[in-house]
């Protein structure tokens, strides 16, 4: 029971701290479009996003169970973890907040007749939203351990967040930076813990499969 309240509370911090990037690749990219197309622009870049993280979800939940590939996944996540801590020393949620406050603004950003087409601004979202949407996913099924009620909750909430709170939350995370370093301790908990099952594990970890280590019986009870 512990256990799984856990998981829920990381969760929660994990999608709050990792939405920042999407809301500021979605708010930029609207914001340089004509005022007509913003919203058009801004509803299409979270489907995107959103559609992705299911996809990712359903490749990585599949792939976790591959011996090897849990140690490979902390690897990444550490890489997440060092991506997020640059990006609270430069204040992304800032210039989050400021992007989709312009975007939402149809008398701020570009005014003028359209100079930049629909289908480039969701060009560009896509590619950014390839990255941050597998951030995302990895951190949620880390967390969630093969449990598939504690992944639909994740990924749930980090599409309601993105499509209903990303303003709102830019700003708690603004005005409240505290919030944004105890998700980083979070995820670095998270991502040392994955390593350490993925390199001990008796039956995904390297060190078993390289024969470097016995291994051990290592697994989350929810």
């Amino acid at each position: 029971m512990f256990d799984t309240a856990m998981a829920y509370g990381q969760i929660i911090i994990a999608d709050l701290i990792l939405s920042g990037d999407n809301a500021l690749i979605i708010g930029m990219a609207a914001a340089g479009l004509s005022p007509e197309l913003r919203k058009r622009a801004i509803l299409y870049g979270m489907v995107i996003a959103a559609v992705l993280r299911i996809v990712f979800a359903v490749i990585a939940t599949t792939l976790l169970g591959i011996p090897g590939i849990l140690f490979i996944g902390s690897v990444l996540l550490f890489w997440v973890c060092w991506r997020l801590f640059q990006e609270i020393r430069e204040g992304l949620e800032r210039d989050a907040q400021e992007a989709m406050l312009t975007a939402g603004d149809l008398e701020q950003g570009y005014t003028g007749a359209p100079r930049k087409t629909m289908a480039g601004a969701l060009i560009s979202i896509t590619i950014a939203d390839v990255s941050m949407s597998l951030d995302n996913v990895l951190a949620v099924a880390a967390i969630a351990d093969g449990d598939k009620q504690i992944l639909i909750f994740g990924l749930g909430l980090a599409i309601v967040l993105m499509a209903f709170a990303a303003t709102l939350i830019m700003k708690l995370l603004t005005n409240y930076p505290w919030i944004s370093w105890l998700g980083l301790i979070v995820l670095l908990y998270v991502a040392g813990e994955m390593m350490f099952r993925g390199f001990f594990d008796i039956n995904h970890g390297v060190g078993p499969l390289l024969g470097l280590v016995e291994g051990w019986e290592i697994s989350k009870s929810h």
